[in-house]
């Protein structure tokens, strides 16, 4: 899997390259999670990949790994979920961005693929001197279209936000982000329009190294929708 996320990423980028004025930079962030709190099948392993192809185009993965059966072998399986999102901004001081999405989920009928647009609320000309005295970022997309196995028009809401506390520490973070979808042809007992959602705090201990702390929700589980997990971070930026 991490094979063909790099793969795609260095397609993308030869793809660009002809067209970028500006030098390809970018970040792999992995986190591993050796508390799992009270879901031992909740990922134990993400990796997320963020790159700027060109001035306007960018790319951004996540990559989480499950132990199936929760024992902490990993040895009769393991779940995967990845997500890919190639984005292009509608003009140079644009707001806006186009995005594609694909979901690749280990399972049958379990992939899907959306369409939408992307706001980025902080770069915003109205609103970008207010985020930044928040030392805030957010951005909300709309994934209006969706394509895969179900009859019903599937779509989503996705909210992502990140921001630091200097006035506490320089090393801090808190990053999340929320995902509500809605129309979806869903099993009896699972809530309407089920949200998904990852609350992380991030503490620097030394060079690109992290402690982190995350709570987790998912409306689609029947038990423990609420999780909490503690793991450490390592983030490489070229």
């Amino acid at each position: 899997m991490l094979r063909a996320n790099l793969l795609m990423l260095l397609c993308y980028a030869g793809l660009a390259a002809p067209y970028s004025q500006a030098q390809t930079s970018g970040t792999l962030d992995f986190n591993v999670y050796p508390y799992l709190g009270d879901v031992d099948t909740s990922s134990a392993f993400t990796l997320n990949i963020a790159a700027n192809l060109t001035d306007r185009l960018s790319y951004f993965s996540l990559n989480n790994l499950s132990d199936a059966d929760g024992d902490g072998s990993f040895g009769d399986g393991i779940d995967y979920f990845t997500e890919h999102n190639l984005r292009w901004k509608l003009g140079e001081n644009s707001p806006l961005d186009l995005t594609v999405q694909s979901n690749i989920r280990k399972g049958a009928e379990n992939n899907r693929h959306r369409l939408g647009v992307r706001w980025r609320l902080n770069d915003t000309d109205s609103l970008r001197d207010l985020f930044a005295r928040h030392n805030l970022s957010y951005s909300v997309n709309l994934h209006a279209v969706q394509f895969d196995h179900e009859d019903a028009h599937v779509w989503q809401l996705e909210h992502v936000f990140r921001f630091t506390l200097p006035q506490i520490s320089d090393r801090l973070y808190v990053s999340a982000f929320l995902d509500h979808t809605f129309n979806e042809d869903l099993p009896r007992g699972t809530p309407s329009d089920p949200i998904v959602a990852e609350v992380q705090m991030g503490y620097r201990l030394f060079g690109d190294f992290y402690a982190v702390a995350e709570q987790r929700l998912n409306e689609y589980r029947r038990s423990d929708v609420n999780n909490f997990t503690l793991g450490v971070e390592y983030i490489a930026r070229w």
